[in-house]
């Protein structure tokens, strides 16, 4: 079995386990998702959820973020952790998506990074999420299960990327990536795996080949993306 065939194994049993995996981040526009997957940065989803409703209440569009006060804006995500750098990265973002492309959110790779605070894995999160093209976000998840399955052999997140937009339909990436959160909170964790329970046990090179495993264990707490 090619990589591409064993990816369409996953697929058909991932969509039977995973059939509702999406975003776990709130969001109603492409600006709310993209200033919440910035506060995600080493932060939970959950505590992200937390902190948006009134962030998004205040400031409703990207001008009102280009013209936040930062010491104001720095209290309203403090819980997230890193608060300083991100409302600084949000601010200067902000400003770039009034000026330069009248407050809308972009939809290229290109464009999105060259946002302040942008990286790949974020701009992918919008390309996919709001803008439904083909989209791998590697996070920690993806960046483990997939080299444990024997998706990549790349510890790089771009690499890892490219590899898998190689091998995963297109229409399927942007879901592919959830479904991997997913499995990696239920199943697929860092440090003690649930092999004996996992439907995918059969197509896992780490499984197969146990001595995989030790390699691609996890020695960090799991983050959020």
């Amino acid at each position: 079995m090619n990589k591409k065939e064993k990816v369409l194994a996953i697929r058909e049993i991932f969509n039977e386990l995973y059939p509702e995996a999406g975003c776990s981040l709130d969001y109603t526009n492409p600006l709310h998702l993209l200033i919440a997957t910035q506060l995600a940065a080493q932060c939970t989803d959950a505590r992200v959820n937390l902190v948006t409703p009134a962030l998004f209440a205040r400031y409703p569009t990207a001008r009102d973020f280009a013209n936040a006060d930062i010491l104001e804006l720095q209290e309203y995500i403090r819980s997230t952790g890193f608060f300083r750098n991100k409302s600084k990265n949000i601010i200067a973002c902000c400003q770039m998506l009034d000026e330069k492309f009248g407050g809308k959110v972009p939809d290229t790779m290109e464009e999105l990074t060259s946002l302040p605070g942008v990286g790949r894995k974020t701009a992918n999160i919008i390309i996919g999420d709001i803008y439904h093209k083909p989209a791998i976000v590697v996070d920690t998840h993806a960046k483990r299960i997939t080299n444990r399955l024997g998706l990549t052999v790349n510890t790089d997140p771009t690499k890892i990327e490219f590899d898998l937009l190689k091998i995963v339909p297109p229409d399927y990436s942007a879901t592919f990536c959830h479904q991997l959160v997913y499995h990696g909170r239920a199943l697929c964790k860092a440090q003690r795996p649930a092999c004996g329970e996992c439907p995918v046990a059969h197509l896992c090179d780490a499984f197969t080949k146990p001595a995989l495993l030790t390699r691609y264990q996890g020695k960090k707490k799991e983050a959020s993306y």
